[in-house]
């Protein structure tokens, strides 16, 4: 039984970024220097011409990042990677805006955790350690005794899922700056320099496309794909329920309060996570359209951020693709994936490491 409280005063103004505390510092890493080195490197007698493409820019990018000095070109080393996946319940899926029950989180949850999912193969296979971060599901995540885990669970839950954001903020802004402080403390803990995150959410795609519209001004039409609903039906409801929500939060403009009245318990964490990342100068693989809305957010607080996103794959939903535009992002695969726990970033591991072994020719 879903255990969200019933109801929340409306904190949906800007005033509130500026009890903000500190955030960690993340250094800038363009650096001139490094990038001559790299294009030495790889283009060899080829000239201006990349004859590698986009691999240049990927090797360029992972350089920068664990290069901090540029005095030299050294051996890209890839430490302990870990998966995390932020799993949490939104309150707007009441509205009918997917077409998932929202059980459907629960059981994903424990299908990552007992290593039954897609991503759970893949991240065996690379050598990922797997992490499960309940940010807020609405149920105990248990699985049966006896039942061999396959992912170390942490439970951060600030709530059995958010409220519901066509009726009052989805979380509170104490609620938004405690996730995204706990998303931050579960990086911090955990070791290594790479990391991929992903998201388990029913609804976490309606959370994602009120986000994009109002931080990016894509109409909400195309945010949440409405002309791309198979049943004509479902699409208009679900458009016509998102505009209220929308409504409802028309003076969150800024990305922290914005993210508190339509965002999502794993969205603020996801945010978190990446900061303290970049912060410890981690490369991080950006996984669909939720965490990279998750993006979107962390680099409005922290811009530097960006310096160390790879974001792994464009995903189905026609949000993410303007997503992607907006923060001018060039995705390492298309695989027309609809699942976002970890998956896309799994599969565009290899090209990594393919850019690590080219940089030690």
């Amino acid at each position: 039984m879903n255990q969200r409280p019933r109801s929340l005063p409306d904190l949906s103004t800007d005033r509130d970024d500026r009890a903000l505390p500190p955030w960690p510092e993340v250094s800038p890493t363009a650096n001139a220097q490094l990038g001559l080195m790299v294009q030495n490197r790889l283009r060899g007698t080829h000239g201006e011409e990349p004859p590698l493409g986009r691999l240049e820019g990927l090797a360029m990018q992972l350089a920068r990042i664990q290069h901090p000095s540029g005095h030299g070109l050294e051996e890209l080393r890839f430490e302990s990677p870990q998966l995390v996946v932020f799993a949490s319940d939104h309150g707007i899926a009441d509205e009918g805006v997917s077409k998932s029950p929202q059980d459907l989180t629960h059981q994903s949850a424990c299908e990552l955790l007992a290593g039954k999912s897609p991503a759970s193969a893949l991240a065996g296979h690379h050598g990922f350690d797997v992490t499960l971060v309940d940010a807020g599901v609405a149920h105990h995540i248990q699985l049966p005794e006896g039942t061999e885990t396959a992912a170390t669970l942490l439970r951060r839950k600030i709530g059995y899922g958010t409220r519901n954001a066509a009726l009052a903020p989805a979380m509170s802004q104490a609620q938004a700056r405690a996730a995204i402080q706990a998303g931050m403390d579960v990086v911090r803990h955990l070791p290594g320099n790479v990391l991929a995150l992903g998201s388990i959410g029913v609804a976490g795609e309606a959370s994602a496309a009120l986000l994009l519209s109002r931080l990016c001004g894509v109409p909400l039409s195309d945010a949440c794909g409405k002309d791309q609903e198979a049943d004509e039906v479902f699409g208009q409801r679900k458009l016509e329920r998102l505009f209220v929500a929308a409504s409802r939060h028309r003076r969150a403009t800024s990305a922290q309060v914005a993210l508190a009245a339509m965002g999502g318990f794993e969205i603020a964490m996801l945010c978190g996570a990446m900061i303290q990342a970049a912060s410890e100068r981690r490369v991080v693989l950006v996984d669909g359209f939720v965490a990279g809305t998750a993006a979107l957010v962390a680099r409005a607080l922290v811009p530097a951020v960006a310096d160390y996103l790879v974001y792994a794959h464009r995903a189905a939903e026609p949000g993410h693709r303007l997503l992607l535009i907006h923060l001018q992002a060039n995705p390492l695969l298309d695989m027309e994936l609809r699942s976002a726990e970890g998956l896309g970033a799994l599969l565009a591991w290899p090209l990594l490491q393919a850019a690590q072994q080219l940089l030690q020719r």
